[in-house]
């Protein structure tokens, strides 16, 4: 049997030219496996839970990490290891965490190109390029530079977090082998990976039938796939793209190549804003409000130790009137958290059936890719105190006629309030990565 091995750019090529129709093929196949994952028996599949061991996390130098992450199919088996960087565990309980943004001095830049659209030949958007600043020092723009407008504050970034200067990308290899041991496949990790957590991420997303704004936290590959197949999959339905990242400069980078690179020319459309904000500029607990109230859609993509934002920001009246759907995919280990415990904990709350505001519908459970691997290592769901019958996993979901009945015994209302539980409700998804 021949070996195929595939760099990351071999990797990334391929999946660069996957279109829409490419993508939803390969989220109903992980559909499925994941369902067989979450409902299947040694006995009826090779996909069970039960024939997948839990990934070993081995610390190596430098504050690094390496994760050993084994899967098994009916068909194949493989072994993923990376290698990346982790903040370091805070002293303190990080329960007990409830500093947000608003709350410090602080700075964020707000970055709006304007969007042409492109020639046939694919050449580079047209730019109008403004400077603002209410700081006496001008920033200059070269002409292949986006337009920008700022305006200086300061923020204080959280001590325990990651630089933006050291790689939280999970740098490894994939194996691949049939079930009777012999290699046939050797691919890089790094695109692999984000890519898969993103099609994760997304397969409750295309089920949503309000996604018009979306806000992304990070600026590193998560991002980016996140950001490519809510565009893929959505399409001109998306308007507005905000982008939240600590360094402006990074979120610069990802935006220069969304309006630039010929690979984006097909998902580009002349009615989609996308802005940055920065924690290097402007009035950052503001426009931070402004991006995640409006948000129809928020994918969190950072390895933080802290809620990425205040917790009022949504479990407020005035929060949860809008229904969103909430993919927190960026950390993975107990201290980390990218969501405040409180957010979580609302979600799980009974529904009142009579209140004096208008809230948009939630399910009482946390969807999750894993529930055994959540209920171990994810940061958010174990500062809330929640159990596993507050959890559901994504498997069970997918399929929607399949998880009615246990909706049913939930005491909901069966299809019709699980439907739209997930097409407009408050839905929030933790992943913490599964091999």
């Amino acid at each position: 049997m021949p070996l195929t091995v595939l760099s990351d750019a071999d990797v990334r090529s391929l999946l660069l030219s996957l279109n829409r129709e490419e993508i939803i093929e390969l989220q109903e196949s992980l559909g499925e496996a994941l369902h067989e994952y979450s409902t299947g028996t040694q006995e009826t599949t090779g996909c069970c839970s039960a024939n997948q061991p839990q990934r070993i996390a081995i610390p190596a130098p430098n504050d690094r990490t390496t994760l050993f992450m084994p899967a098994s199919t009916s068909t194949s088996r493989g072994m993923k290891i990376v290698s990346l960087n982790v903040a370091p565990t805070p002293p303190s309980d990080p329960a007990a965490s409830t500093t947000s943004p608003a709350s410090a001095r602080g700075s964020v830049a707000s970055y709006t190109p304007s969007i042409a659209s492109t020639a046939s030949s694919g050449s580079a958007l047209s730019r109008n390029s403004t400077v603002s600043s209410h700081s006496s020092q001008q920033t200059p723009i070269t002409p292949s530079s986006p337009s920008v407008s700022f305006s200086n504050l300061s923020l204080k970034p959280t001590e325990s977090s990651i630089p933006s200067t050291e790689s939280t990308r999970p740098i490894g290899s994939l194996t691949l082998l049939t079930p009777s041991g012999t290699p046939y496949a050797l691919l890089s990790a790094e695109e692999l990976t984000a890519f898969r957590t993103a099609l994760a991420s997304t397969l409750i997303f295309t089920k949503r039938t309000h996604v018009h704004s979306i806000t992304v936290f990070g600026a590193g590959k998560q991002a980016y796939w996140h950001i490519r197949l809510a565009l893929l999959l959505k399409g001109t339905s998306i308007h507005h793209i905000d982008i939240v990242n600590r360094s402006f400069s990074r979120a610069k980078d990802l935006m220069k190549e969304i309006h630039t690179c010929e690979s984006w020319n097909t998902l580009r459309h002349d009615k989609l804003k996308i802005s940055i904000l920065s924690a290097e500029y402007g009035e950052y607990s503001r426009l931070l409000k402004d991006h995640v109230r409006k948000a129809d859609v928020l994918f969190l993509c950072t390895p933080s130790t802290s809620p990425l934002f205040p917790a009022e920001l949504l479990t407020s009246s005035e929060g949860r009137k809008k229904g969103r759907y909430i993919s927190a995919i960026g950390s993975y280990r107990p201290h980390m958290a990218e969501l405040h415990p409180d957010i979580l904990r609302q979600a799980v709350a009974p529904e009142h059936k009579h209140h004096h505001h208008r809230h948009a519908h939630r399910e009482g459970v946390i969807i999750v890719d894993s529930l055994e691997a959540c209920m171990k290592e994810a940061g958010e769901v174990k500062q809330a105190g929640l159990g596993p019958e507050q959890l559901v996993e994504v498997g069970e979901l997918i399929m929607v006629k399949k998880a009615v009945m246990k909706e049913v015994e939930m005491g909901g209302e069966g299809e019709k309030g699980l439907r739209r539980w997930l097409e407009s409700g408050n839905v929030v998804y933790k992943s913490v990565g599964l091999g």
